[in-house]
């Protein structure tokens, strides 16, 4: 995806959020405990507001900007909508290579598009699935490209800050990620004592992981249980994976 594509999901995703029913603030995400949907729209939000301030404050600021929560209640929404509209404003102010911290050291601003657009297209889910729970209806599927670009995003960035340590029953192990309704959704992650390596493209794993873009997206982001996609060769290696991938 590019970086407009980029801008277009978190608009997308963040419009969903933002309409969220006022009346089922305080439902529990399923899958998520100890978090509500309130928490799921304030959390976001500030997050929205953080990356706005590290984005406005250019190239050589450094990680850690302070941001204000959002207010608690049904004011959470609309505080939330503008979070996510001073977002939008913040980016589109820039162009997408202007220098900008993250979370790896100097980037660009277009690391933060990727970033914020896959940040509350999950939380968007959890925040349907919080709807669902409560007798709403069922959450809106993400886009299977928007899927695909996640998975590759949580491999490339998430999963390896997570696992910069790699568990020694994962050294050496390889898992093949395949989202089978999307084109080129292919991954292999290999674990090494120097952390984790990913290719793209088919290739043979300890274990195979198959399920569309978006299924593989919230499994690998632990909101959706592993067994309930398809897996061939060794299941312990892509538990141990998942398990150990705590974000």
């Amino acid at each position: 995806m590019t970086p407009d594509e980029h801008v277009d999901l978190l608009r997308t995703e963040g419009m969903r959020l933002a309409a969220m029913p006022a009346g089922a603030l305080g439902a529990p995400v399923p899958t998520v405990p100890g978090w509500t949907l309130e928490r799921v729209i304030r959390h976001t939000g500030r997050v929205h507001r953080w990356a706005t301030a590290t984005i406005a404050a250019g190239p050589s600021a450094t990680l850690g900007a302070q941001v204000p929560s959002l207010p608690s209640g049904p004011e959470c929404l609309p505080a939330y909508r503008e979070a996510l509209e001073e977002l939008l404003a913040e980016l589109a102010a820039h162009d997408f290579d202007r220098g900008a911290p993250t979370f790896t050291g100097p980037g660009a601003v277009s690391f933060w598009a990727r970033r914020q657009a896959h940040e509350v297209a999950v939380h968007r889910v959890d925040a349907a699935d919080a709807v669902h729970a409560a007798g709403g209806r069922a959450p809106e599927a993400v886009d299977a490209r928007a899927a695909a670009d996640g998975v590759d995003e949580w491999a490339n960035l998430m999963l390896r800050r997570a696992l910069a340590d790699v568990p020694a029953p994962l050294v050496g192990r390889t898992v093949h990620l395949h989202g089978t309704d999307t084109d080129d959704a292919e991954w292999l992650l290999t674990f090494t004592a120097d952390g984790v390596q990913v290719e793209t493209g088919h290739a043979k794993g300890d274990v195979a992981i198959r399920g569309t873009a978006e299924e593989l997206l919230l499994t690998m982001w632990r909101r959706r249980p592993l067994a309930a996609l398809e897996m061939f060769g060794d299941a312990e290696v892509a538990q141990r994976m998942v398990d150990a991938a705590v974000i």
